[in-house]
């Protein structure tokens, strides 16, 4: 009987062990949680543009679209872009441009991005180079608009007779993920205009206003931001057959070694401004999400996901057929017209024209930033909760 007693006893020592154990180790273990995004607003350039430039300007030339949309879709791709996928992950529909008119559905957000943005406000210098005028202060500017006027409509006595099924409620603007995808534009042009001494000083006031932007949305009630730094430039096939190829300026790869070097030095203060706004702003979610080593890694890695030469690129006259377009729309005549074709397997591609990916690789990379692999904090967007 004894003997007994002290091996139940025992047992129930033994479990009631356990279960403090389990416990612990729940306590340590990281809490999942998962979000209900309601919707994304989008500031950026060619790399998210779904469809504001085509909407000011014109339609993106064929053959973009052709492997999803099977036309012409606004962006400058054979499909869908990273924003695109993000969107689908979180069970979105695919975010609406703002100036597209057709169509559009703004209730699960907005769109802002426009081919040859800039971070920059856009002065009568940068408009003769060819920046787009939708700079990303004029971005936040038609996201206060769309706000403003969202919020009058649902306010407003006639309410319930108007449609609002497009519009965003009010209370998602708080519950929204804030998505930041631009640089690029402002790295090639700073390259192209002054040394590399020179542009390399005039990165911290590029830097801050997208730290100005950002506050500016805080301010207004934003409180989730996702901010993508900058790819890797010297890697860009465009960049890589301009470069002079009598130099020692190329890497194992073939990228250009300064390019690569200068985006780094962008994304290098770019994540200290993050750090430095993450003290200010502690009620917010500010997230880094490194597009350089994701976009680094699937070029490294190209053959091994399917990929063909990473360097080289799909449609050969894409680029070419942009830039008479739009100097056109800036007041340059030209008379170059160019009947650009697709080549016949755009998915085994990581560069759409030399300058944007195929879909096929932002698939990849939308994956990978998606559950938080390359960010900081490591965070999938899914769990993205305040």
């Amino acid at each position: 009987m004894n003997r007994c007693n002290f091996v139940t006893r025992s047992c129930l020592l033994m479990l009631a062990l356990g279960v403090v154990l389990n416990g612990v180790l729940k306590l340590l273990q990281p809490q999942s949680k998962e979000c209900r995004i309601p919707a994304i607003y989008n500031f950026g350039d060619s790399n998210s543009d779904t469809g504001s430039d085509s909407a000011a300007f014109g339609r993106a030339p064929h053959p973009n679209g052709i492997t999803f949309f099977g036309k012409s879709a606004g962006r400058i791709c054979d499909g869908r872009l990273i924003v695109d996928f993000i969107a689908e992950k979180l069970g979105l529909p695919l975010v609406s441009s703002y100036l597209d008119a057709i169509e559009a559905n703004f209730q699960h957000g907005a769109n802002f991005a426009a081919f040859g943005a800039t971070i920059q406000p856009v002065d009568s210098n940068l408009y003769r180079s060819g920046a787009n005028p939708f700079s990303l202060n004029i971005q936040l500017s038609q996201f206060h608009q769309l706000k403003q006027r969202s919020h009058e409509l649902y306010n407003i006595k006639q309410a319930k007779i108007l449609n609002t099924k497009a519009l965003p409620r009010p209370e998602d603007f708080s519950k929204a993920l804030y998505m930041f995808d631009i640089g690029q534009n402002d790295i090639d042009l700073l390259l192209k205009s002054m040394t590399e001494t020179q542009a390399r000083e005039s990165l911290p006031d590029l830097i801050n206003y997208l730290a100005l932007a950002i506050k500016n949305l805080h301010k207004g009630g934003a409180r989730r931001f996702w901010i993508h730094n900058t790819g890797p430039f010297g890697c860009l096939p465009i960049n890589v057959n301009r470069y002079p190829s009598n130099t020692q300026n190329f890497d194992e790869l073939g990228c250009v070694i300064s390019y690569n070097e200068f985006a780094q030095e962008y994304n290098r203060q770019l994540k200290e401004k993050v750090s430095d706004l993450r003290t200010t702003l502690q009620d917010s979610l500010i997230v880094y999400v490194d597009m350089y080593s994701a976009k680094h890694t699937l070029i490294i890695d190209a053959k091994q996901n399917g990929f063909v030469d990473p360097l080289n690129y799909c449609c050969k006259d894409c680029a070419e057929s942009y830039l008479p377009y739009w100097k056109r729309q800036i007041g340059y005549e030209t008379d170059m017209v160019f009947d650009a074709t697709s080549c016949d397997n755009p998915s085994e591609y990581i560069s759409w024209d030399g300058v944007h990916y195929t879909e096929a690789a932002n698939d990849w990379v939308a994956s990978r930033i998606f559950n938080g692999t390359f960010s900081d904090p490591l965070l999938s967007i899914a769990e993205s909760c305040m």
